[in-house]
C-alpha cells in the first residue's frame, strides 16, 4: 500500500497485479510505504476501511482520501499465480503447482475450501464495496498500462518508469474449455468487476 497524502490518493495492492513494481518506483514519492507484513501490504479494502480510512479521518481530520487499485483478467491473475507457484525451488512446498495442471489448479480454486496450493482469494472479494458506501474511486485494468501510468503520473506530479519485479516463471498455460465454463460460472464476479471497468 502507498499513500501520498499531498494527492489525497491510497494506492491499493491487490496481489499479482504488478504493484511490486509500483512500489518500487513510487515508494521515493509516497508519504507511508507499508511493504510489510504481507496482510498489510496487500490490505484489501475492508481492511483500508476498518482501519486506515478511521485513522486519516480520526488522526489527520480529513475524509477526502480516495482509492486507487488494479485488476488483472481473471485467467490472466490466475495464471500468474499458478506460475508463481510453480518457480524453482518451490517443489516441495505445500503451495507448489509443480504437480499439477492448470486445470488442475482452476478446478482446485472454485471449490469451497480450496487446496493450499490453488488459495490465492479473489480480486473482487479485496476490492468489494463497504456497506458505509466505501469503494475504490479509481481502478484501472493491469492490461491497461498506458491508462494506469498516465493517470498517476498526473496525479502525482511525476514522471517513473516500472522495474521489471516479482515476475513469474514463463510457462505455457492451457485452460480447457470445459474448466473455463466452469471459472467463468463459479467467479462471474470475478469476471464482471474485469468487464465493468473501461478498456481505455
Amino acid at each position: 500500500m502507498l499513500v501520498f497524502w499531498k494527492q489525497k490518493l491510497v494506492f491499493l495492492s491487490v496481489p499479482k497485479t504488478g504493484t511490486t513494481a509500483f512500489q518500487h518506483a513510487l515508494a521515493p514519492h509516497a508519504d507511508i510505504v507499508i511493504l510489510d507484513p504481507p496482510q498489510l501490504k496487500h490490505a484489501p479494502l475492508f481492511r483500508y476501511n476498518r482501519f486506515f480510512r478511521p485513522m486519516f479521518e480520526k488522526a489527520a481530520k480529513t475524509d477526502d482520501m480516495e482509492t486507487l487499485a488494479v485488476v488483472r483478467e481473471p485467467i490472466s491473475w490466475l495464471g500468474s499465480w499458478y506460475r508463481y507457484r510453480r518457480r524453482p525451488g518451490l517443489e516441495s512446498h505445500r503451495n507448489s503447482t509443480h504437480k499439477y495442471s492448470f486445470d488442475d489448479f482452476v478446478l482446485a480454486y472454485i471449490q469451497p475450501k480450496p487446496a493450499a496450493y490453488a488459495n490465492v482469494g479473489s480480486q473482487a472479494k479485496f476490492l468489494e464495496p463497504r456497506p458505509n458506501g466505501t469503494a475504490v474511486t479509481h481502478l484501472f485494468r493491469y492490461e491497461n498500462q498506458d491508462a494506469l501510468l498516465g493517470f498517476l503520473q498526473n496525479r502525482l506530479g511525476v514522471e517513473f518508469t516500472l522495474p521489471r519485479m516479482n515476475v513469474s516463471p514463463d510457462i505455457p498455460l492451457q485452460l480447457s474449455a470445459k474448466v473455463e465454463q466452469r471459472l467463468r460460472q463459479h467467479c462471474a464476479a470475478e469476471f464482471a468487476l474485469w468487464n465493468a471497468i473501461a478498456p481505455t
